[in-house]
């Protein structure tokens, strides 16, 4: 059964307690990404799981191989379970990085995932980044060579999960942001699909922030997403 995220993209650590207490027992997992942690650094994480939470810390780590590796050393401490790194950074990053996950106690160790093309992409901005490839391929390259690296999982739109389904190892995690139920606007996403549709390609987790921190009842807008991966 494919799992919901609520990205908690929202300015301060202030600001959290109010979403937990409109969200309740509706949601387990929660995403902390840059912004938020950048204002309450690991306190905000070890708050989200203080309140019993499950962390998908998404600082999408990109850096020399060392650098990264000590990175999820630290950040494992938090007992984060899912957390991200740019499937750009190369073969050998992405290994330390699993090295250092392997290294940590069993109940620290997070899962990491490759993320391959930003949601906020599309094909004609390879053509700046210098790419050839179409996106499709570029996703697929990027998700190979990060699995084959030793990622357990990886980040991608709805619009590539189902080729990625086919490609990676059955248990693969693939985690797709842009998900938006049917008539709500897509903001600066770009790669999108429903949350129906994600699920029925294969995705495990689906990433939602705005659909649901800014509807007028997030509780309910959280209930009618989880129903309609549910069905």
């Amino acid at each position: 059964m494919a799992e919901l995220i609520v990205a908690l993209d929202v300015p301060s650590p202030e600001a959290v307690p109010p979403v937990l207490s409109k969200l309740g027992e509706t949601v387990g997992w929660y995403k902390i990404g840059l912004e938020l942690f950048c204002a309450g650094g690991p306190a905000v994480v070890e708050s989200v799981a203080g309140a019993g939470k499950r962390i998908f810390l998404d600082l999408k780590l990109h850096d020399i191989p060392r650098t990264v590796a000590r990175a999820v050393t630290a950040a494992a401490r938090l007992r984060v379970e899912l957390m991200t790194l740019h499937a750009a950074g190369g073969r050998a990053m992405i290994a330390a990085a699993a090295e250092a996950a392997r290294a940590c106690p069993a109940d620290q160790r997070p899962k990491l995932l490759a993320v391959t093309m930003l949601t906020s992409l599309e094909q004609d901005d390879l053509g700046d980044l210098g790419i050839g490839r179409t996106m499709p391929d570029q996703v697929a390259a990027l998700a190979t060579m990060a699995l084959e690296s030793g990622a357990d999982g990886v980040v991608c739109s709805p619009r590539e999960v189902g080729r990625l389904r086919t490609l990676l190892p059955s248990d693969a995690l693939l985690v797709t942001p842009g998900v938006r139920p049917a008539g709500t606007a897509t903001g600066d996403q770009k790669r999108v699909a429903t949350p129906g549709a994600a699920v029925r390609d294969g995705s495990t987790h689906l990433v939602v922030g705005r659909p649901i921190l800014e509807a007028p009842d997030p509780a309910a807008a959280a209930r009618a997403i989880l129903a309609e991966m549910r069905a």
